[in-house]
């Protein structure tokens, strides 16, 4: 795989090298506050990055692995996710992840009153919610009767890269749209210098993405990811024309999400088990670690240690 000149924001490893790092957190302190669009009297001041290995209170529940996890000077949380492939039931991983760092907060003895608020903001490059036309959604918890926000504590933001359509950069009218631009066009388009020259924060962030300021060892993870995903992309289009095939056979006309869900469901009864294991073995190869191969395959930290033995 050749390396460009600009590397991918929402590649994983890129992602992280931008807004998980101490050094950067300038970045993510700004990138937060435009896009959550804060109140002067809210405006976020300081953040402190968390562990983002959201380890289980018992053996028998999942580990979970989230991209940037943190905590702001009032001891708010933060989750946020770029989410490249579309997976079956994001929406609902969005609010275990949420609801892990909500109780995570909890020592023994201490008084459920100290729980601060948990955000969870996703950066999404797939249609999440086709029947919302924009490419921002805000959630939150009210009462259904009069629309009052009495729970307060858990606040979820959606972004759909797909449904920003602005392609010019004269026509962005806000910071939120400026990072938007950034990530749907940074890396294929180097003709955003009037971008740069009105932001300095996504002036850093994009001198981030430039491959000569990385080492070997970086750009090694980075092409890893992106064979990860290619891998993703070629597994769900299987799925995909598999599912449209069954649909046929059985005279029943299936749409593309359809078709996904459908080969998936008969795909695991037919092979796809095989074909994950397989993705593992090649992952172990790279010499990725177990928790990283569970979050993608879906097999366990068990599964995945017997592989290694084979």
């Amino acid at each position: 795989m050749v390396i460009s000149r600009f590397l991918d924001p929402k590649n994983d490893v890129a992602f992280k090298k931008i807004f998980g790092s101490e050094k950067n957190k300038d970045i993510l302190l700004d990138f937060l506050n435009d896009v959550l669009v804060k109140t002067k009297k809210e405006k976020i001041i300081d953040i402190t990055f968390l562990n983002t290995v959201q380890q289980p209170e018992i053996a028998v529940q999942k580990q979970s692995i989230i991209d940037v996890l943190c905590v702001d000077n009032v001891g708010a949380r933060y989750i946020v996710e770029m989410q490249v492939a579309k997976t079956s039931g994001f929406e609902k991983r969005a609010q275990y992840y949420a609801s892990k760092a909500y109780y995570s907060q909890m020592k023994s003895g201490e008084a459920y009153d100290n729980l601060k608020e948990v955000i969870f903001l996703a950066i999404v490059d797939f249609v999440m919610f086709p029947n919302k036309k924009s490419y921002k959604s805000d959630h939150i918890i009210f009462d259904t009767e009069n629309g009052h926000h009495d729970l307060k504590d858990f606040y979820f933001t959606f972004i759909e890269l797909p449904k920003f359509k602005k392609e010019r950069v004269e026509d962005l009218t806000s910071d939120e749209e400026k990072w938007c631009y950034f990530f749907k066009h940074s890396h294929e388009n180097e003709n955003i210098s009037k971008l740069l020259e009105q932001d300095a924060t996504i002036n850093k962030a994009y001198h981030q993405l430039q491959s000569y300021n990385w080492n070997e060892d970086e750009l090694a993870l980075y092409e890893k990811a992106q064979k990860i995903e290619l891998d993703n992309a070629a597994r769900d289009k299987y799925l995909l024309d598999h599912g449209r095939e069954l649909g046929r056979e059985e005279g029943v006309e299936i749409g593309i999400e359809k078709g996904i869900e459908l080969g998936r469901e008969e795909g695991r009864e037919e092979g796809v088990a095989e074909a994950l294991r397989k993705t593992a073995i090649n992952m172990i190869n790279q010499n990725l670690d177990d928790s990283l191969i569970s979050s993608i395959t879906g097999l366990s930290i068990d599964e995945i240690k017997k592989l290694r033995k084979n």
